[in-house]
């Protein structure tokens, strides 16, 4: 049992630990994310056998790229080598094409049925039945604050409101200047540490209402602002 005395809420972000076992380990928070290693993965999808599984929120979006060239093009076709028929590879194409324009628009659903031989409707279908598909254009950082049952024991109707408040938006509206957008989701899967936030592909753990200013100061200064 660790001896911290600690409490990992008095360190904003920090995560003190898988399943809270610290042990003798001293992790520092980009340790724990992996940060070097997703910031250096190939645009191309690298082996086909990772091929399919990549964040698919960036910061960085371009609404009206094209599906898809160069890298991305070789990575839709490593996905494609991933299932024994194409629609198996719709989800993570929707993905793909979500990573490069930011979201999936109506002609964005219809361009993709048409690149896997697809039924308009089935497309349409599929990506407005999954929330984690955008279906409207989001901020440079799409922020999604967790309110199941036990994120919402330790204050996230509070740390939401703190978002909107701090932000002066309503949920899911985009901030003037482009950089936020927030919505409220279900479980992030980050039960631990909860209250969870996750930002774009990037998760914030034991976030408080009092820490939500320090969070955004944080991610306008990743972006320059």
């Amino acid at each position: 049992m660790s001896d911290r005395k600690t409490d990992p809420r008095e360190t904003p972000f920090r995560n003190p630990g898988w399943a809270g076992n610290t042990g003798e380990f001293d992790l520092t928070e980009a340790d724990v994310r992996g940060d070097d290693f997703f910031a250096s993965r190939p645009l191309d999808g690298g082996h086909p056998s990772g091929s399919a599984a990549y964040p698919f929120m960036l910061a960085e979006k371009d609404p009206e790229a094209t599906l898809f060239e160069g890298p991305w093009r070789e990575r839709y076709e490593k996905i494609l080598t991933r299932y024994p028929e194409k629609r198996g590879a719709l989800l993570p194409v929707l993905a793909l094409a979500q990573e490069l324009r930011g979201h999936i628009s109506a002609a964005t659903m219809d361009e993709v049925a048409a690149l896997m031989d697809l039924p308009s409707a089935l497309v349409r279908g599929v990506a407005t039945f999954y929330t984690m598909y955008n279906k409207r254009p989001v901020g440079r950082y799409l922020i999604q604050v967790c309110t199941n049952i036990s994120c919402n024991l330790c204050g996230g109707d509070e740390v939401l409101a703190a978002f909107l408040e701090h932000l002066a938006v309503d949920l899911g509206q985009t901030t003037e200047d482009g950089l936020f957008t927030v919505m409220e989701v279900e479980c992030l899967a980050a039960c631990g540490f909860p209250t969870a936030v996750q930002v774009n592909s990037r998760y914030f753990e034991n976030v408080t209402a009092g820490t939500v200013p320090a969070l955004l100061g944080r991610l306008r200064t990743e972006a320059g602002q």
